[in-house]
C-alpha cells in the first residue's frame, strides 16, 4: 500500500524549519511519541503556524470554568458537524485522554444528544452546535439558557471562541485534505 500524503499543501521537512517552530514540533513529539499531522500540514507557512498555535494555546490550555475535556468535547462535537476527518479523530483522542473515558469521544461525535454528559454539557454543546451551525439566530435566550446551568459570560465566550477557531481549523483540515495520524484512533482506549 502507498503511503497517503498528510496534505495536498507542501510539508516542509524538519530541519528547514525556523527554529521556534522547529523546537515545538520536536516538544510535541517528545511528549506524545509521534508529530501530529496538524503541526506538519500548518508549518509551510510559518506566520500562520505562529498565529494558529498561539490561538489554540490561548482558547485549550488557559484556565477557567470549562475543564479541558469540557474544551475538548466543544471541538469533537463542532468537528463532527463540520464533517472534519482530522479533529474528530485527534481531538477524539484528546478528549479520551482528558475525560478518562475510552467510549465519550464516539458518543460525542455521533450524537451528542445521547452520550454519556451531564445536562450542563449537553447545554454548552447545545449552544456551540448552534454557534457552528446557525451562529446568526443566537440570542439572549440562549446565553440564559446557558447562564441557568451556571455558565459565566467567560465561560459562553469561551465555547463561542473554541467553536469559531475550530470552525476555522476544521475547513483547514477539510480542504487540505489533512490525514490524522494512526497513533490516534488507539490514545485513550
Amino acid at each position: 500500500m502507498t503511503e497517503r500524503p498528510i496534505s495536498r499543501f507542501p510539508v516542509p521537512a524538519l530541519d528547514g524549519l525556523p527554529a521556534d517552530i522547529k523546537e515545538r514540533i520536536e516538544a510535541v513529539q517528545e511528549k506524545s511519541g509521534f508529530v501530529p499531522n496538524v503541526f506538519l500540514a500548518l508549518a509551510h507557512r510559518p506566520d500562520e503556524f505562529r498565529a494558529f498555535f498561539a490561538y489554540h494555546d490561548a482558547l485549550m490550555d488557559k484556565p477557567g470554568n470549562l475543564t479541558k475535556a469540557e474544551r475538548e468535547m466543544v471541538v469533537v462535537a463542532t468537528s463532527s458537524a463540520n464533517q472534519c476527518h482530522y479533529c474528530v479523530i485527534a481531538h477524539g483522542a484528546i478528549l479520551r485522554i482528558r475525560a478518562k473515558d475510552p467510549l465519550i469521544a464516539d458518543q460525542i461525535a455521533v450524537n451528542y444528544r445521547k452520550a454519556d454528559i451531564t445536562p450542563k454539557q449537553k447545554a454548552m454543546l447545545d449552544f456551540a452546535m448552534k454557534v457552528s451551525t446557525r451562529a446568526h439566530e443566537v440570542d439572549e435566550a440562549d446565553t440564559d439558557t446557558l447562564a441557568a446551568h451556571g455558565f459565566t459570560e467567560d465561560d459562553i465566550w469561551d465555547i463561542t471562541a473554541i467553536t469559531a477557531f475550530f470552525g476555522m481549523s476544521n475547513r483547514l483540515a477539510n480542504v487540505s485534505s489533512m490525514r490524522p495520524n494512526d497513533e490516534f484512533y488507539s490514545l485513550g482506549r
